[in-house]
């Protein structure tokens, strides 16, 4: 295989690990029964006129499995940050003491339990269709190396393997949405 093919097939595999390391992250933001800092997640906050991550307005820590607390860099803010908690429709319901937010993360019901494995099967869903555009775009380039430099058997190799690499990564993703589906059903 010459080098550009090689490449080609380099670019590809890094886009896909980056593809499962964006689902990764979009599991953390699916709870599955106990609290992490991780389901505030998305959570944007009107900050001094500006909408930026939560991350960037307060400290957020897990005293224990059922608690989320955020403390605010500006105590000013928690405001803003409960709404903003409110608005991001997580189904949390922040208590505001002042000083910091308590949120109480309850149980999860059945019917929220679905829902959290609906929401996982559609973030893997969309995870295989960045795979399969990354397949494209690979193949696209596949074809222009064999118009201009490869030879048509390389460019068939080429092709051949980045399906196999496409293959994987879908293996892969369908293997991390049934881990992430048995823990949301976990009662």
């Amino acid at each position: 295989m010459t080098d550009e093919s090689q490449f080609v097939l380099d670019e590809a595999s890094e886009s896909m690990d980056n593809t499962i390391k964006h689902l990764d992250h979009e599991f953390q933001g699916i709870r599955a029964g106990k609290a992490s800092p991780a389901m505030l997640n998305g959570v944007m906050v009107d900050y001094y006129g500006a909408t930026v991550p939560i991350e960037q307005t307060a400290n957020i820590g897990c005293p224990d499995a059922r608690m989320i607390v955020v403390v605010p860099f500006d105590k000013s803010a928690l405001g803003n940050i409960a709404k903003a908690i409110l608005n991001a429709n997580l189904g949390f319901n922040p208590m505001n003491n002042g000083e910091l937010l308590r949120i109480s993360v309850p149980p999860l019901t059945e019917e929220r339990r679905r829902e959290l494995v609906k929401r996982t099967k559609t973030a893997a869903e969309d995870a295989k269709v960045g795979i399969r555009n990354i397949r494209r775009g690979a193949n696209d380039e596949a074809k222009k190396l064999e118009k201009d430099t490869i030879s048509e058997d390389e460019s068939k190799l080429l092709q051949e393997e980045i399906q196999k690499l496409t293959d994987k990564y879908i293996k892969r993703i369908d293997e991390m949405t049934e881990l992430k589906s048995k823990d949301i059903l976990t009662v």
